[in-house]
């Protein structure tokens, strides 16, 4: 027997199973995005497995019992349509844009990737150098390496702090029946959540959904290890990089606090675009760096915040000092009325203009279940960030920013004199482990 719950353009369905279906019906578009969202991502793997998330993935376009890899691409694009995937810390997410009189289509593709797929031995040879190639990728790119050290340095001994696409060793280890049993632990219909946004009918959603992803185990409990608060509070890696990157932050609100709204101002009044405080006084008023720029993500347990800048070796020092002048006055000083007022009415139009999209609302309306369990509107969520006080955005950053709770990761050339090992692990000693 399936539960509904009906408020008229957003619909939620539970299947007997556990797998839930969320729905927008928005009749003024001809496409529908639709996404498998899975409850599972790097924080759910053992050491071990490091990667297997990530390498499941992409493992789900390689062949399934009906079809080839070539055949699974083909079935959507023939269409107008596209089809991709990606994997975060806590979720994994297969998702189809069509029209939407190709919605049974998407279904069947993405409910025979997950409940079908073979995991060919050599498709397995063929990935595993893909997926090396994607580390080396990012490797090469200091500004996104910086950020996983950075959260391997906010969560140390925390799957957490695993790096989403594995390491070398561990990829290249992966066996096929390792594959099979990761998705018997963790792709269980409880754990899934079909989310579709467009020109839909719910009921043809529920009935196509209900037939074709059936086939996965009904049941598997997710366990879920919080992580000690506790960080290193500084580390520094030699590299072989022109500049300077550096990551300043600590570890924040999860997705379900109810001073998110305060920590999404916060975020766009100090890193938001051009007219932060941030761009204007790094880049704008001491020309210190052309990308600086602040970020945030929201989880179940626990949350982070940073602030990012790649700069000229020499002017680090100055230009790390100018950042931790910026939270100092986040800390100390009110924001005045005019400010707030301005990055009130940035942050709500940015929202506003990015929901025009079906694959946002999509995303928008599965995350709200997977993390609330409730739909909220975009007038509650404009009402919360309108009810922002600049009092309350001085006591978050007061708690988020106090010198104690900081983690520093950097990335820095390496010495003239110093010996290049590879990969990048020419590191300075770490202090001790901070326990707050």
């Amino acid at each position: 027997m399936q539960n509904s719950i009906d408020n008229s353009l957003h619909q939620k369905t539970v299947l007997p199973g556990g797998l839930r279906v969320v729905s927008e019906y928005i009749p003024h578009v001809r496409s529908v995005s639709l996404g498998v969202w899975v409850q599972n991502g790097t924080r759910d793997e053992r050491p071990a497995e490091n990667g297997i998330s990530h390498f499941l993935e992409h493992m789900m376009f390689k062949g399934t019992k009906r079809r080839k890899a070539s055949d699974i691409a083909e079935s959507i694009e023939a269409v107008g349509g596209h089809l991709n995937a990606f994997t975060g810390k806590e979720l994994t997410c297969y998702y189809a844009h069509v029209l939407d009189e190709n919605l049974a289509l998407a279904v069947d593709v993405l409910a025979d990737m997950l409940a079908g797929s073979v995991f060919d031995a050599d498709e397995m040879v063929k990935e595993k150098s893909v997926v090396i190639e994607e580390i080396n990728s990012v490797e090469d790119t200091p500004e996104d390496l910086v950020q996983d050290f950075f959260m391997r340095d906010l969560f140390p001994e925390h799957a957490l702090g695993y790096s989403t696409l594995g390491t070398r060793a561990s990829v290249s280890a992966f066996e096929r029946e390792q594959l099979f049993d990761y998705i018997a632990r963790h792709y269980t219909q409880n754990r899934l959540l079909v989310a579709a946004a467009g020109n839909i009918q719910h009921a043809d959603l529920v009935a196509e959904v209900g037939e074709r992803l059936s086939l996965l185990p009904p049941n598997g409990a997710r366990v879920v290890t919080a992580p000690s608060v506790q960080s290193i509070p500084s580390s520094v890696t030699e590299d072989d990089c022109s500049q300077t990157h550096i990551c300043l932050g600590t570890w924040a609100l999860r997705f379900d606090d109810p001073r998110k709204f305060i920590l999404l101002v916060l975020n766009t009044l100090l890193g938001g675009g051009m007219s932060s405080r941030l761009f204007q006084t790094i880049r704008e008023q001491h020309g210190l760096a052309y990308s600086v720029f602040s970020f945030h993500d929201f989880m179940l347990d626990t949350g982070m915040f940073g602030v990012y800048l790649g700069t000229d070796p020499e002017r680090a020092e100055q230009a790390t000092a100018l950042l931790r002048q910026e939270l100092r006055k986040l800390r100390d000083d009110q924001v005045a009325a005019a400010e707030l007022q301005r990055t009130i009415s940035q942050l709500k139009g940015s929202l506003m203009l990015g929901l025009e999209s079906t694959s946002s609302r999509m995303s928008r309306l599965a995350k709200m279940e997977i993390y609330l369990g409730e739909y909220v509107t975009l007038d509650e969520v404009c009402a919360g960030i309108e009810n922002v006080t600049a009092g309350q955005i001085q006591q978050l950053a007061q708690e988020l920013f106090a010198d104690e709770r900081m983690t520093s990761t950097i990335i820095r050339p390496a010495r003239a004199n110093a010996k290049r090992q590879t990969p990048r692990v020419k590191r300075q000693k770490q202090k001790a482990k901070r326990k707050t």
